[in-house]
């Protein structure tokens, strides 16, 4: 049973920085790829990094790029996104995803998702 963990949320100024973690179990993640997703109030849950477990690839968002990172350490089977120069916007409930499925990095369609994590940017 695949088990994903997120922490590392909370309440930030505007130009602040947070890093979200996301312990993964249950599985050998090395075929896996992972994503962060958020949604905020009202909004649909929308993709905002990916990495490819085994060799590590990333992809962004448009609206994060330059500013957050995902990055994995596979000894501890964490992913994590650093997040800097957060702005009101980026205020949301933050998930953790994971699939086999490396063609779905940027879809809603994985398989695997934790329980979020609220990320709340102050103007």
């Amino acid at each position: 049973q695949v088990q994903l963990v997120e922490s590392g949320g909370g309440l930030v100024q505007t130009g602040g920085s947070l890093t979200l973690s996301c312990a993964a179990s249950g599985r050998t993640f090395s075929s896996y790829v992972m994503g962060w997703f958020r949604q905020a109030p009202g909004k649909e849950r929308e993709f905002v990094a990916g990495i490819r477990w085994s060799g590590a690839s990333t992809y962004y968002a448009d609206s994060v790029k330059g500013r957050f990172t995902i990055s994995r350490d596979t000894a501890k089977n964490t992913v994590y996104l650093q997040m800097n120069s957060l702005k009101p916007e980026d205020t949301a409930v933050y998930y953790c995803a994971a699939d086999q499925r490396v063609g779905i990095i940027r879809r809603k369609e994985y398989d695997y998702w934790g329980q979020g994590t609220q990320v709340t940017v102050s103007s």
